[in-house]
Order: C-alpha cells, then sequence, then structure tokens
C-alpha cells in the first residue's frame, strides 16, 4: 500500500506520482486527462494502445473515487503511481486507496454495471487487486512499451 501522503505531483520519463488526490469523480477526469499528455509526451504508443492503457487505469481510478469510501463518513484520497522499466519495455501502474473493498457481485441477470475489473484484466498485460483492511491496491502492467 502507498502510504497517505499531502497532495504530490511527479512526471518525468520513468514516473507519473499523483499522491493524495480526492477521491472524486472530477479528479478522476482531471487524472485521466494528465496521465494521458504523460503516455504521449513520453512513450511511442499507437492511439488504440494508448487507449487501452487510459481506460484501464480510468477504471480503478473510478472505482476508488465511488466505491472505496462509500461506508466512510468523509471523502477518502488515492494515489496512482506509474513506473517505466526501461530494460524490460514495460509500464506498471499502481492505483490505492485506503478504503473498505466492496465484493464483486455475481448476478446471472444482464446488468449495465460491474465491468470495471473485467476491462482492466483484458486491457492490461497484467492485472491483479490486493485488498486489505488498509485499503485496495490495484497492479496493471504493460509490455512492450517503447519510449517515444
Amino acid at each position: 500500500m502507498i502510504d497517505s501522503m499531502p497532495p504530490a505531483e511527479v512526471a518525468n520519463a520513468d514516473r507519473f506520482e499523483r499522491f493524495g488526490l480526492d477521491a472524486d469523480a472530477q479528479v478522476v477526469s482531471r487524472t485521466r486527462q494528465e496521465f494521458t499528455r504523460w503516455l504521449q509526451r513520453f512513450f511511442d504508443l499507437d492511439p488504440v494502445r494508448c487507449s487501452d492503457l487510459v481506460l484501464a487505469i480510468n477504471e480503478a481510478l473510478a472505482n476508488a473515487a465511488e466505491f472505496a469510501y462509500l461506508l466512510d463518513d468523509r471523502p477518502g484520497t488515492m494515489d496512482i503511481q506509474a513506473t517505466y522499466h526501461p530494460g524490460k519495455q514495460k509500464l506498471t501502474v499502481h492505483v490505492c486507496d485506503r478504503g473498505t473493498w466492496r465484493k464483486r457481485q455475481i448476478d446471472p441477470a444482464p446488468r449495465t454495471r460491474g465491468r470495471g475489473i473485467p476491462l482492466m484484466e483484458a486491457l492490461a498485460d497484467r492485472a491483479r487487486i490486493d485488498t486489505s483492511g488498509e485499503g485496495t491496491r490495484v497492479e496493471l502492467e504493460w509490455n512492450g512499451i517503447s519510449r517515444g
């Protein structure tokens, strides 16, 4: 888990970090836009691959903003940390919150919601979700990412 810190921002060729973000929809939108600009600036991604990465991290951020703090009496925070590993041409992204995990609903009836985790799993080369009493950590990885 990434420890809670005051809001902080880093964006360079190897890292994109936002810590202590308010867990709300406006912040998710702004962070998605900043992450997109970071990808476009530093990496050689075709538009489809770039869109896949952005959609996956958006789902992780949106889930944290919408669900992590439902049981809390005050708003919470979330963090995003993307690290590029040049020797492996791999991008790893962690999205963390300090809220409560909501169990995945398994319902045979058609739904219009609940597709975020399957989307992350389909869009990333590797997706892992760790939950604990301290919060949730989503780890997404993509291989074959080269610098622009």
